[in-house]
């Protein structure tokens, strides 16, 4: 087993890829802290999941995050693994979008990322190893229409990324970020049927990616079969990009 008895937290985890991951490492043998922002949801989910445990979180509260990662420590002691998953959308051309939903979408998807790594941080500096592992996107990469707020965090990720990787690394704890491509989650199956059909056009598997695939990427950046990667952002997209 990969993540044999090791703790792991993982935003966004009630559904979607956080879900599939949080599954995933369960296999694996981790021991994993299913994190969202609605009490039912996240309870649910770990309901569904064994060895596996629920709190509430939301990732804007750094009040909620401290209580989150508290409890944790004194129920395990140690945090071994940092899955941030959790992410929105609130799309609209520059133009149309509003300041509430350029604030929202920042504040989720990039101030989010930086508030858990850093009351997760300092837990895994004093245990001298641990593995940071940030959703970006391949829009994170080149940009997509309609997507000014959520393209610039997933951007604003990857520098994070970058940045921890070298400030951490020589702390024991590895910093990395992967990219998706366009994933079979509810908020994308969503989309016009048009739009889905060109994004499978477009890729060079011809299909959507599964959370599942996108799981088995987080499993290998967070496991020791990574102990040598740090500071990239790994896209796992079909193709989508070339």
């Amino acid at each position: 087993m990969r993540l044999k008895d090791k703790v792991a937290i993982i935003t966004g985890a009630a559904n979607g890829i956080g879900f599939a991951t949080a599954q995933r490492f369960v296999q694996e043998g981790a021991k994993v802290m299913i994190t969202d922002v609605n009490p039912d949801a996240v309870k649910a989910a770990a309901d569904r999941i064994p060895s596996s445990e629920a709190y509430v979180m939301n990732v804007t509260d750094r009040a909620s995050i401290e209580s989150a990662v508290e409890q944790i420590m004194q129920r395990h002691g140690r945090i071994d693994i940092l899955i941030n998953n959790a992410g929105i959308t609130q799309d609209a051309r520059l133009v149309k979008m509003t300041e509430a939903q350029f604030d929202t979408v920042i504040d989720v998807n990039l101030k989010g990322v930086f508030n858990c790594t850093q009351l997760v941080v300092p837990h895994m500096l004093e245990a001298g190893k641990g593995a940071v592992v940030n959703a970006s996107s391949v829009v994170g990469i080149y940009g997509n229409f309609g997507q000014t707020n959520y393209s610039a965090t997933k951007f604003g990720v990857i520098g994070f990324t970058k940045t921890w990787a070298r400030e951490l690394g020589s702390k024991g704890i590895r910093v990395n970020a992967i990219c998706p491509g366009f994933i079979a989650t509810e908020m994308v199956k969503a989309m016009p049927e048009n739009i889905l059909q060109d994004i499978e056009r477009r890729s060079w598997l011809g299909r959507l990616g599964t959370p599942e695939e996108i799981a088995n990427v987080y499993l290998f950046l967070a496991s020791d079969e990574a102990s040598y990667v740090n500071g990239i952002a790994l896209e796992a997209s079909g193709g989508i990009s070339l």
